[in-house]
């Protein structure tokens, strides 16, 4: 067809006329998004909060937020006559007597845990990137509360179905309120609507989940989307990639055409899950009763790193003007969270205070050339790692058969000597593969071929890496460092004249070393390779135009 149909046509110029859309259609729908494997891990988490929105509002047309009892009579005969809340028995009903209620059930807890995995890891390819660099720190604490509201989302969706299971977990959640000095007790009354386990938390927990929590998430998802589309895209560097253009594929039709196949790619994974993988068979735990208590009973991976805090925790209390304070709940609630959260709120201002570097950024950086930062986010990740990973403690203790107070005094120690040893080690690694990368740029990548010296000496012949390659090494930015050494009259700048001034300068001249530099290391490498090969030639050695050096442009 040379023109488009009448009908479209006619439609479009309608709008075109009233609302002048045509040319803001015209200007967006153009738009380049980089491509890059990493950029998607934003988009799992997006896809699945469109499939949490989708499965949640098919749930809430049959569950009951009631706490009011009930005797169950559905279809699952262990349970029938049982005595039980409205909420678990509408529960078993959706996963017995629905059609599809069960896989509906199981897809919508799988996209839940993805939803908060899909965060995770985005937020971890951001910060190791240092895609959270002006002008994005407001984008970088949107996706911060984002990540938090997700973990209290979970929360309180776990905890409606009211089965022993999320009970437990509720009964935590009240011992932590209480832990809190002054406010606790107001805090759980409010919450429970009484003593524990109260008349009111499944309804409030279920306003909390259908209504305030999605919306703001809604909210900030769109604040997110709109500013990443207004500040564009960040992308890794490569062959005329710039901190001034984008180079990638247009919005439309190759960005959505990708991203429609993404969306029905993760809705087929979940889906498969949900029909192949149970998860949370709330009719084998049974109804909550203050009374019974499950055996390894655990939460939902994201919460497990609280859990793991609780049990690392020595059991100290403080007792103040009559008051007890019980440390070994307060300080596993908060202080935990409070360092991960804390960390990373303030870590784009801190390293801009450190660097002094106010530029606007809009190429990543590969984690190998920013050592320091690597290395801290490598730390976090073991301290979080470990408390996650001692949530379990007496499952591991059962299963390898080792004692439960061994694996507890191994955690205590662990959650000070591991992040420490993973930071040393993933800074000796950064450094080891600059090295490398220096190397790939001045002797080239291994040929496989094997040639003798006039002097009876092998060597590997080496070729140059691929444009590619190189473009994507070259792309290193230097770190900036504070100026702090004294001028001629020997005497220092004003920001180091103070004592925070010179903290301020050693540690950016720590932070911002550069151990690697690829025009040293390149400019020597090809003037020894160059000596070898005049050596060669005059020994009577031809050398071939494919062995030539590669060229390098800075």
């Amino acid at each position: 067809m040379k023109a488009p149909p009448k009908v479209i046509a006619g439609v479009a110029t309608f709008v075109d006329d009233r609302l002048g859309a045509g040319s803001f259609l015209k200007r967006n729908l153009r738009k380049i998004f980089p491509d890059h494997w990493s950029f998607l891990l934003g988009e799992i988490a997006l896809y699945s909060f469109i499939i949490l929105l989708l499965t949640g509002t098919f749930l809430t047309f049959w569950f009951k937020p009631s706490m009011g009892e009930v005797a169950y009579s559905g279809s699952y005969q262990p349970l029938v006559g049982v005595r039980m809340s409205e909420a678990y028995a509408s529960a078993l009903h959706i996963s017995f007597d629905v059609r599809g209620g069960l896989l509906i059930r199981q897809i919508h807890h799988w996209a839940a845990l993805l939803f908060v995995a899909g965060i995770m890891v985005h937020m971890l390819r951001v910060f190791f990137t240092g895609a959270y660099r002006k002008p994005r720190e407001l984008n970088w604490l949107i996706g911060l509360t984002l990540f938090t509201l997700a973990l209290v989302e979970g929360l309180t969706g776990y905890s409606l179905p009211d089965d022993l299971l999320s009970g437990a977990g509720l009964r935590i959640t009240q011992g932590v309120m209480l832990g809190i000095p002054v406010v606790g007790t107001y805090m759980s009354f409010f919450l429970f609507g009484g003593e524990y386990p109260g008349q009111e938390v499944i309804s409030r927990f279920f306003t909390i989940h259908i209504l305030l929590i999605p919306g703001l998430l809604l909210a900030l998802i769109s604040a997110h989307l709109i500013l990443m589309w207004v500040q564009k895209h960040t992308q890794m560097p490569g062959p005329g990639r710039t901190e001034t253009n984008v180079v990638g594929g247009p919005f439309y039709p190759a960005f959505m055409a990708k991203s429609g196949a993404f969306f029905l790619f993760t809705f087929a994974v979940l889906a498969l899950l949900g029909t192949l993988a149970e998860i949370n068979p709330i009719w084998l735990f049974g109804p909550y009763t203050p009374a019974d208590i499950s055996a390894g009973s655990q939460p939902d991976f994201y919460m497990g790193f609280l859990e793991g805090a609780l049990r690392l925790m020595p059991a100290w209390e403080i007792n103040v003007l009559g008051h007890t304070i019980p440390l070994s709940v307060l300080i596993p609630a908060l202080v935990p969270l409070g360092i991960l959260m804390t960390g990373l709120a303030i870590y784009p201002f801190a390293e801009r205070w450190i660097t002094g570097d106010r530029r606007e950024h809009h190429l990543c950086d590969r984690p190998r050339n920013n050592p320091h930062r690597t290395a801290i986010g490598v730390a976090g990740i073991t301290f979080y790692g470990i408390l996650w990973l001692l949530g379990a403690n007496d499952e591991i203790s059962a299963f390898f058969h080792v004692g439960l107070y061994e694996t507890t005094i191994f955690g205590r120690f662990a959650i000070f000597i591991g992040p420490a040893l993973a930071y040393l080690i993933a800074y000796q690694i950064c450094i080891g593969l600059q090295h490398r990368d220096a190397e790939v740029l001045s002797h080239g990548v291994e040929s496989g071929v094997i040639r003798r010296m006039p002097s009876g000496e092998y060597i590997e012949v080496h070729t140059p890496a691929a444009e590619d390659i190189a473009e994507h090494i070259r792309g290193k930015a230097e770190i900036p460092v504070i100026e702090s050494g004294v001028d001629s009259g020997g005497i220092p700048p004003k920001l180091a004249r103070t004592v925070l001034g010179r903290l301020r300068a050693r540690m950016s001249r720590t932070y911002g070393t550069d151990h690697v530099p690829l025009d040293e290391a390149h400019k020597e490498a090809h003037k020894e390779a160059h000596e070898e090969k005049h050596a060669a030639i005059g020994a009577g050695e031809r050398v071939d135009a494919g062995e030539r050096e590669p060229h390098t442009e800075r």
